[in-house]
């Protein structure tokens, strides 16, 4: 081999190798579990991509900048184990995961008591809730039931839920009305300041 296409392949091997780089370090993250928009300080990602975005882009979201969490960014948040009565079986689960406060906060949303946070399920479904309400109720961002993590199709891979055996006004209703304001398949939060 002559030397200049020797140092030449080379040089192109090191560019090849350099601009890689960004890719193989993307692929060590998971996948985005749950993003959050809105009134937020910290984005790490950009506006709304309607081909990357799909879901979001089908369910008539926008937005200029986001955080994302991934699955490992949320497990590194302190976890809190909650232990509520379920609707399905009338039984007592453990579901764990961070509160949905610490998730903000992480967002770098604003967080006054009257903030308003849509929590928005892979199906579609929203409801808002107050940040006032989320503190008071101690909402989780649930990653796991009963030890384990929850599964897309099951009522993961998130859930934003609170211990209603432990809230009085909610405890004192029925089962099966106990949950209307906590989404499972949560993916999307937008904080309205």
């Amino acid at each position: 081999m002559h030397k200049r296409q020797f140092l030449g392949t080379a040089a192109l091997a090191g560019v090849s190798a350099t601009l890689s780089l960004p890719a193989r370090a993307a692929a060590d993250n998971g996948p985005t579990l749950l993003t959050v928009t809105g009134a937020i300080s910290k984005p790490n990602r950009g506006k709304l991509d309607p081909v990357r975005d799909q879901m979001m882009y089908k369910q008539k979201l926008s937005f200029e900048r986001a955080h994302g969490f991934d699955y490992a960014a949320l497990n590194a948040l302190p976890a809190i184990a909650i232990k509520p009565t379920l609707e399905y079986d009338a039984k007592p689960h453990g579901l764990s995961g961070p509160l949905l406060v610490d998730v903000m906060k992480a967002a770098g949303a604003t967080l006054h008591g009257t903030t308003r946070l849509v929590l928005r399920a892979v199906d579609g479904f929203a409801v808002t809730v107050t940040v006032a309400q989320a503190t008071a109720q101690r909402y989780i961002v649930a990653t796991h039931l009963d030890g384990a993590p929850m599964a897309l199709g099951g009522l993961g891979p998130l859930w934003a839920v609170y211990d209603a055996d432990k809230v009085a006004e909610m405890a004192a209703k029925p089962l099966a009305e106990r949950f209307g304001l906590c989404p499972w398949g949560l993916y999307h939060i937008d904080v309205q300041a």
